[in-house]
């Protein structure tokens, strides 16, 4: 079974322009059609888009029959978080709370999805997380998210994705997932973490701040980081997209 996994922190719609464009971010999405689209900075109710609740209007102008949201910021009105778009049923989610003491509110959403029947494995799990900016957090975040019940009881030959904005700029949270837990980074050049895709600033991208690891019966086809001219502004990261077959 193929499945195209698609990772974009949209920062709420706003792009380096500073406008709120949804339908440069339905563009995106729209041309890549990913089976699975894991966003980040997913506003609901705030005032700077419109009191939306844009994990509902991304699923439906992009006809996503399923969707979930972990809301992690409180805004003076409203909030932000993560939000997973998806093609399969969502049979179980929870939002894990990655935040520390005295530190911006984070966290991972956690969904299983329904594959159909056929597929190698009946269920997959997704975490889907945006880490926080300091180095001495993201590493203790990692760790709040594979002592998560969710994660623990996943086998190391089951199928498993891990993807989102990592925050790691100069990819020191790569081996965690590579050499400690086995999984596979798809957001790569070549084997290895060390040449990940470049996602940011999407107007001139120097660093990978946005991976997909997967683990389990997973082989990885491709991946590569959007070239479309509007995400350029879409934006301040890229979208990476990665195919895989389970």
């Amino acid at each position: 079974m193929d499945l195209r996994i698609l990772s974009y922190n949209i920062h709420r719609a706003i792009g380096v322009d500073r406008r709120f464009r949804p339908e440069r971010i339905v563009k995106i999405l729209d041309h890549y059609d990913a089976d699975i689209a894991l966003l980040q900075e997913v506003d609901v109710g705030a005032p700077r888009s419109r009191e939306l609740n844009l994990a509902r209007e991304l699923a439906e102008s992009c006809n996503y029959p399923y969707y979930a949201v972990g809301l992690n910021v409180q805004l003076r009105k409203g909030m932000y978080g993560n939000a997973t778009l998806s093609r399969y049923p969502i049979a179980r989610e929870r939002n894990i709370d990655l935040t520390l003491d005295g530190r911006k509110a984070r966290g991972c959403l956690f969904t299983e999805l329904e594959l159909p029947h056929g597929a190698s494995a009946p269920l997959l799990p997704v975490f889907n997380l945006h880490l926080g900016l300091s180095f001495k957090e993201r590493p203790q975040q990692v760790g709040r998210l594979v002592r998560a019940p969710e994660f623990t009881t996943i086998g190391a030959d089951a199928p498993c994705l891990v993807a989102g904005d990592f925050n790691d700029w100069w990819t020191r949270l790569a081996p965690m997932f590579t050499e400690a837990l086995g999984f596979v980074c798809a957001t790569n050049h070549g084997a290895g973490y060390q040449n990940a895709m470049l996602t940011y600033p999407s107007f001139s991208p120097s660093t990978g701040l946005d991976k997909v690891f997967c683990r389990g019966p997973v082989t990885v086809l491709g991946g590569r980081r959007c070239r479309m001219r509007v995400s350029k502004v879409a934006s301040d990261h890229l979208p990476v997209i990665v195919d895989l077959q389970l």
